[in-house]
């Protein structure tokens, strides 16, 4: 398995409460989890869509030495909070746990909250510059003067750039497996993942919706004209775009304000977490670079508790800075992007 850049921080966290690992689909968590899981010598694997596995899960049948328990897609059960819950708490040999599936598990993992105190939770992002280059993940606690590392050779920047971040298409490298991959990937968010999460009544607007997004990246978004291109009102396009990046499509970066209310009223700018998809050089590069910085403002978030935070810089006068990036309440650096 490539080395993935969570691999310590799980490993660390693993030995205090359960793991719970969100993100965008096939960027590699089922394939982390079993590798952390593989770890220990009587570990065990047990996938929800699996029937022998799901009755395993309802009736907590496995063998008692069992020290890892890896559920896979395990919230697609109604009652899976209570149970793995339950297991937790009733744990008779202190079996660590990891929990992964679709991107809906950060969905559930919002609402009602019975789990509060008993995991940690961990965004795995595609592969950046920095995960490529095999840069050590460093666990001591950051400060907001702490260097920041950046690849200076570049040397994976071409492929990274053309195939994207998920492991899939990046690591096979082939135009065939990618363009295949893009469809098949588009495919399951919006006819498996959208359509089982969410009463969607109007699934090919919302299809319309995520396939206009590529030529709209990296410009703030106006909803009201994309609400005439889909032919439907502002108000479902407001509740799309949550809908697209709860089920990690996209992602929305707000005007920088420093007083919240106030940018949520701006335009955002949203960009997707594949930026392969993007035919536009300049604002695929900017998408890569935004995800990048994602990317970063995450760890910081989930293994230091940091509260870091990606915005976009606009005056009155309509001037703009690509990124600003915060520490809690602070500014604390810029990036712009030039693209020849």
């Amino acid at each position: 398995m490539e080395a993935r850049y969570l691999t310590a921080p799980l490993r660390e966290d693993l030995t205090k409460k359960m793991v719970f690992i969100g993100g965008p689909r096939q960027v590699g968590k089922t394939t982390l989890a079993r590798f952390l899981a593989e770890e220990h010598h009587h570990h065990l694997y047990l996938n929800w869509d699996n029937p022998k596995h799901k009755i395993q899960i309802t009736g907590q049948e496995w063998p008692p030495m069992t020290n890892c328990l890896v559920f896979d897609e395990i919230h697609k059960y109604d009652r899976w909070k209570n149970l793995i819950k339950g297991i937790w708490d009733t744990r008779l040999n202190k079996e660590k746990i990891l929990v992964t599936g679709s991107s809906r598990l950060d969905i559930y993992r919002r609402s009602g909250d019975s789990l509060l105190g008993r995991y940690h939770y961990h965004v795995l992002h595609p592969f950046t510059l920095k995960e490529l280059e095999h840069f050590p993940t460093e666990l001591h606690m950051p400060g907001p003067c702490h260097d920041l590392i950046f690849d200076q050779q570049g040397k994976n920047l071409k492929e990274l750039f053309h195939f994207g971040g998920f492991p899939e298409p990046l690591l096979e490298g082939s135009e065939r497996s990618l363009l295949r991959w893009q469809n098949e990937r588009f495919e399951r968010i919006f006819r498996e993942d959208i359509r089982d999460s969410e009463k969607v009544r109007l699934l090919s607007q919302v299809e319309l919706l995520g396939a206009l997004l590529p030529k709209r990246v990296a410009s703030p978004l106006s909803l009201s004209s994309l609400s005439e291109d889909v032919q439907t009102s502002p108000k479902s396009i407001i509740s799309w775009m949550e809908l697209l990046c709860r089920n990690y499509y996209c992602f929305r970066i707000m005007p920088y304000h420093h007083r919240l209310e106030r940018a949520l009223k701006k335009e955002s700018k949203y960009y997707l977490w594949d930026w392969s998809e993007i035919e536009s050089k300049g604002a695929g590069f900017e998408n890569m670079i935004a995800s990048h910085l994602l990317k970063f403002c995450d760890f910081y978030h989930y293994v230091f508790g940091i509260k870091t935070r990606l915005w976009y810089l606009r005056d009155r006068q309509g001037r703009e800075v690509d990124f600003l990036v915060t520490w809690g309440d602070t500014p604390w650096f810029i990036v712009a992007i030039y693209c020849n």
